[in-house]
């Protein structure tokens, strides 16, 4: 699996999760991994933020650089990732918040889908 908007960086060889999380080494040794859940909330956030999507991809390279090691998760209740000594992880909702922006999605009250 291949994720283009992470293609210039140098991939990680990890032979366990290579096939559905990619992972990425970044040149001072930080590592990511992205995990496909994350990565399709990732590009539908482009629908909501066209004009900030490089900055959220900008912002998980500098949440790595800071972190060092990063597992960006689709679900932290349940992370396809879970063996990793040392990782912390984000989710989609963190790399809102790391860039101020808020998602707000109406529903319609009419639904008789109401909890």
């Amino acid at each position: 699996m291949e994720f283009i908007e992470f293609k210039q960086y140098k991939k990680n060889q990890d032979e366990r999760y290579d096939k559905y999380a990619p992972s990425y080494i970044l040149d001072d040794g930080s590592i990511f991994y992205i995990e496909p859940n994350f990565y399709t909330q990732l590009i539908n956030l482009k629908l909501h933020f066209d004009k900030e999507f490089e900055k959220l991809i900008s912002s998980i390279i500098e949440i790595t650089k800071k972190n060092k090691k990063v597992i960006f998760t689709g679900n932290y209740d349940s992370p396809l990732i879970n063996d990793k000594k040392g990782f912390i992880y984000r989710d989609i909702n963190d790399l809102l918040a790391y860039n101020h922006l808020t998602l707000d999605i109406k529903i319609n009250p009419e639904s008789d889908w109401k909890d």
